[in-house]
């Protein structure tokens, strides 16, 4: 743990747990009123040991918050006619609110087209085209989990983003992309001045000493060290690595960011594990509950 008195530790276990406690109100409050409890389904294609865990854990999460939780599961070998048909279907299932498809899928099946024929209406991963492009004009949207996720903790730490220098590692589109949108955007939290840095960016420490807030998604354990942090930076790590140690496991759980150097120099930071990760399952339950009240597509 940090020898900085002064940092404070963001605890995304904490804080989705109180999103998961509004949101159980929020489901308890629509069947009291006779509404049905919302409805989220996962289409899920393989045995992938990390998809079916995490599918799982959605599914747990749902049921303890009180919204019905349906999962689709087909071999790896299916056909992606039937993948489409099964997604077709849910659309057209007035019962069905939300649906996600667990990635990564077989090689056989073409990602995009898969994405793209989900109705943006019930799309709570937030990875069509259209609720992408509605996130990007500032329309409400169903934002991917993990960027949301970053918001609310930002939000609910009470973190200053306004004129900020903000600088994004990675650039994926699920994570690095969007945050850079999102946190340039005339909003709150936003407004912050956006430097996004990749593989390719030249002199990339230069960029991160200069950052007040410094959101980490570039996919390297504990890349980032103590001397590339200017003193008082806002660190949220989004990378979560398993790398070897001499424990029972054989290994421990690091982020993209050197914690325990880096937390003597920042002001706030996320831990890896318990800080930006819980926040994603929080974040699609609380996606799934705006899909249910329709608030997005009327």
């Amino acid at each position: 743990m940090s020898k900085n008195k002064k940092v404070k530790i963001i605890d995304g276990k904490f804080t989705a747990q109180a999103i998961k406690e509004e949101i159980k109100k929020e489901v308890a409050a629509m069947i009291d009123n006779d509404a049905d409890a919302p409805h989220l389904a996962a289409i899920l294609v393989g045995d992938d040991p990390a998809s079916q865990t995490y599918v799982a854990s959605k599914e747990k999460a749902a049921l303890l918050v009180g919204i019905t939780s349906s999962v689709y599961k087909f071999q790896s070998d299916t056909a992606e006619e039937e993948i489409l048909q099964t997604i077709q279907y849910l659309n057209n299932d007035p019962e069905i609110d939300g649906f996600i498809v667990q990635l990564p899928l077989p090689e056989h099946i073409d990602v995009d087209k898969v994405l793209n024929t989900i109705d943006p209406s019930k799309d709570v991963d937030g990875f069509h085209p259209v609720n992408v492009g509605r996130m990007t004009l500032g329309l409400p949207a169903f934002i991917s989990a993990t960027p949301a996720g970053i918001l609310e903790l930002l939000e609910r730490y009470k973190i200053d983003t306004v004129g900020k220098h903000c600088v994004v590692l990675g650039r994926s589109n699920i994570v690095g992309s969007p945050m850079s949108i999102l946190m340039a955007k005339k909003a709150n939290p936003g407004n912050s001045t956006v430097t996004i840095c990749h593989s390719r960016t030249e002199d990339i420490e230069k960029y991160i000493r200069s950052a007040d807030i410094l959101i980490c998604a570039i996919g390297q354990p504990q890349f980032v060290k103590a001397d590339m942090v200017k003193e008082g930076a806002v660190v949220i790590d989004v990378g979560i690595h398993r790398i070897p140690a001499d424990n029972e496991k054989g290994y421990r759980i690091v982020g993209d960011v050197d914690f325990e150097e880096v937390s003597k120099k920042a002001s706030h930071i996320t831990p890896v594990p318990g800080g930006v990760g819980p926040m994603t399952i929080a974040m699609l339950l609380k996606n799934t509950l705006l899909a249910a009240k329709k608030e997005y597509y009327k």
